[in-house]
């Protein structure tokens, strides 16, 4: 009886996977930082591929745990909460380029950039047109959102698996519509990533962002081969729940990146 659990937390089993992923992302920022100094990139390789078993391997344990019957309700809030504090702290990543972008707007003068000379944009960076593709790009990825609202409320609410399905399909597709047009942007900008603060606020903000829509759409990828294993239930669906609600978050950041970076920037 000393063995018996009597309670609703889960206890993880032994797992090389923190050690693995720590190994794996040391290497790969540290590969990364010789690669821009010249050497060669196949440290930040080795890394990448790393760090990619270890999300592959320790998200498959944690659908087995699930499957185990580990996810009690305590443990299903605290992959909740876990989750939201994640989303928090990307809030906090996008924060510093808006910060960035918002203090070069407005305080274009200072000791470190006397090129701009007072003037935002910077004289000679063309800006793009939102009202051309940035706001083609803003339709998509809100139709996107709001077709994996769909597939989630179908899932939640009706049951309906075949709507699961469809939504989830469309919101992939239009995902990756994005980026392809994200892609055709910026093959026609009329500024560089370096040279200027603009381009280099410009395209760490945006292709950050555009860097988070692929992870949300492989993360929605995940979710219908899933829902076609016959995955989820409306009582257990934390994997879905995190996939739509980051989902959400890409399409709020977009919003933000929109007004400020292409309306009220340009």
């Amino acid at each position: 009886m000393a063995h018996v659990k009597n309670h609703d937390y889960h206890i993880l089993s032994p797992s090389l996977n923190p050690f693995l992923g720590a190994v794996a992302a040391f290497s790969m920022f540290t590969g990364v930082v010789f690669w821009l100094h010249g050497s060669s990139p196949w440290l930040a390789i080795i890394g990448l591929v790393g760090v990619l078993y270890v999300m592959f391997s320790w998200w498959a344990d944690v659908i087995d745990e699930s499957h185990a019957g580990d996810h009690t309700p305590v443990v299903r809030i605290g992959l909740r909460y876990g989750f939201i504090f994640f989303i928090t702290s990307e809030v906090m990543f996008f924060l510093a380029w808006f910060w960035s972008f918002f203090k070069h707007a407005m305080y274009p003068m200072g000791p470190n950039s006397p090129a701009i000379d007072g003037v935002w944009p910077p004289v000679g960076i063309e800006t793009f047109d939102p009202w051309h593709l940035p706001l083609i790009n803003t339709l998509i990825l809100l139709c996107s959102g709001a077709a994996a609202t769909w597939a989630h409320h179908a899932l939640v609410h009706e049951n309906n698996r075949k709507d699961v399905k469809n939504g989830l399909i469309l919101a992939i597709l239009l995902g990756a519509l994005f980026s392809v047009f994200q892609a055709y942007e910026y093959s026609h900008a009329a500024f560089g990533f370096s040279g200027n603060i603009y381009g280099a606020n410009f395209f760490m903000a945006t292709g950050f962002h555009g860097f988070h829509v692929l992870i949300g759409t492989i993360f929605l990828a995940v979710c219908l081969i899933r829902i076609y294993a016959g995955h989820f239930t409306p009582e257990r669906h934390i994997g879905f729940e995190a996939a739509a609600w980051y989902w959400h978050f890409v399409d709020v950041v977009w919003l933000f990146l929109f007004l400020a970076v292409y309306v009220w920037g340009g």
